[in-house]
């Protein structure tokens, strides 16, 4: 009888892309398993980086607010359990195996990607839970992407657009969006991340042309971010929210939470009275928390990872480091994926930089990492790789005084996560 670990490593060795869309692969599934999304209402959220904060705020106010929440996110970290959550408790070991082998016993007639089969699975784990909302994160894109075939959400969700997959989805934002755009669909309402106005254009007509009952973009005027009194925390206020804290580090997850705090709303609406909702958006905004994320895993010696992997998202990290720690300099330790934009990510972090470490991740995508070391001292800035991730770690010590960022591919996090940091 084939084992747990050997139905996992069958899904993941499912190629990347298929010849179809992943939009078209799905729909064919859920047709051969009678629709299991049916009844369901969804929350799908689609954009390049800060997609798997906002699901994770958003799952922590439903919890709160009473409702079993489904959640369906990529990629894992550490184990492929975390793609498949009910109520933040990530799916049991035997519903994964159950479910995926008699998914991959089944002939759909196509060859599902190792992402169809993920989703495929979600969807079935959670018609079986009986959810009462379900939260689907876009895989890359969104016009094509396996979970724009689920139908259409109470409400969609669009975080920050940036350079990241163009091969795939084009070379300017403005071409990135269009495919983002592509998860509006009638009868839906969008929520949007604050844009480039150019951007920004793009959804509001999108959501027009499709017939979407309405488009709100985040206004970050009405964030208004205060001292914290306790170290660790975020404290803000916004959209008649007082005194919201979060344990989400980053200037960035400010927006993230936003974004989270107006979809539940819409969602809720009907559903929950003025003082439930506001119960559970400060409840579930306080008690978030979303791994390798500025995730700080050691304070003494100081070891921060962020899951980081394009230029976008090592901006945030730049400015979230200048904010929590004014005037310091840092250590830092690269792994990122070779179809990456990793010499606009380095030139990011430049200013703040002692030193790097580089590793080479282990996946067939990665770039090696001495000729990521390359790259960097050819910028000036010291850089030495490692063949081994432990090598790197290694360096991590009591003795050293400045802290030390570890960045670049989500894969790459998962790995010092695995390890479980210093």
């Amino acid at each position: 009888m084939i084992s747990y670990e050997e139905v996992i490593k069958t899904i993941e060795n499912k190629k990347r892309f298929g010849n179809l869309t992943g939009c078209e692969i799905t729909k064919i599934m859920l047709d051969r398993l009678n629709h299991p999304e049916k009844e369901m209402p969804f929350v799908h959220i689609a954009g390049t980086n800060g997609k798997g904060s906002v699901a994770a705020f958003l799952c922590s106010i439903f919890n709160e607010a009473g409702l079993r929440t489904g959640m369906f996110t990529s990629p894992h970290l550490v184990d492929f359990r975390e793609r498949i959550q009910m109520n933040g408790e990530m799916i049991s070991k035997e519903d994964t195996y159950r479910l995926a082998s008699k998914l991959l016993a089944m002939d759909f007639g196509v060859s599902p990607t190792m992402f169809d089969y993920c989703l495929a699975m979600a969807l079935l784990y959670f018609k079986e839970q009986q959810c009462d909302v379900v939260i689907l994160e876009t895989g890359l894109g969104g016009r094509f992407d396996s979970t724009n075939a689920v139908g259409i959400p109470v409400v969609s969700v669009i975080t920050k657009i940036g350079f990241d997959h163009m091969a795939i989805l084009g070379n300017t934002l403005p071409q990135i969006a269009k495919e983002k755009a592509g998860i509006i669909k009638r009868g839906t309402k969008v929520i949007c991340e604050s844009q480039d106005a150019k951007v920004e254009e793009i959804f509001v007509q999108a959501a027009q042309a499709a017939g979407a009952k309405s488009c709100d973009i985040v206004d970050k005027a009405c964030i208004r971010i205060e001292q914290s009194e306790k170290a660790g925390v975020q404290q803000f206020s916004a959209y008649g929210y007082e005194h919201l804290t979060m344990q989400m580090l980053g200037v960035h997850q400010y927006e993230n939470a936003v974004a989270a705090i107006l979809a539940a709303e819409v969602f809720l609406e009907g559903k929950a009275d003025a003082k439930k909702v506001e119960q559970a958006v400060r409840f579930g905004i306080a008690k978030t928390g979303w791994k390798g994320r500025m995730e700080i895993l050691s304070k003494a010696p100081f070891f921060m990872v962020d899951g980081a992997h394009n230029s976008h998202g090592v901006a945030a990290l730049k400015e979230s480091l200048t904010a929590l720690f004014p005037g310091e300099k840092f250590h830092f330790i690269m792994g990122v994926m070779a179809d990456k934009d990793y010499e606009n990510m380095i030139a990011e972090l430049l200013p703040l930089a002692i030193d790097f470490v580089t590793v080479t991740v282990g996946n067939s995508r990665s770039l090696s990492a001495e000729k990521l070391a390359e790259c960097i001292r050819k910028k000036g800035i010291p850089a030495r790789s490692k063949a081994e991730l432990k090598e790197a770690l290694a360096e991590v010590t009591s003795d050293r005084k400045e802290k030390t960022i570890a960045f670049g591919s989500l894969y790459f996090i998962g790995e010092i996560e695995e390890r479980n940091g210093i």
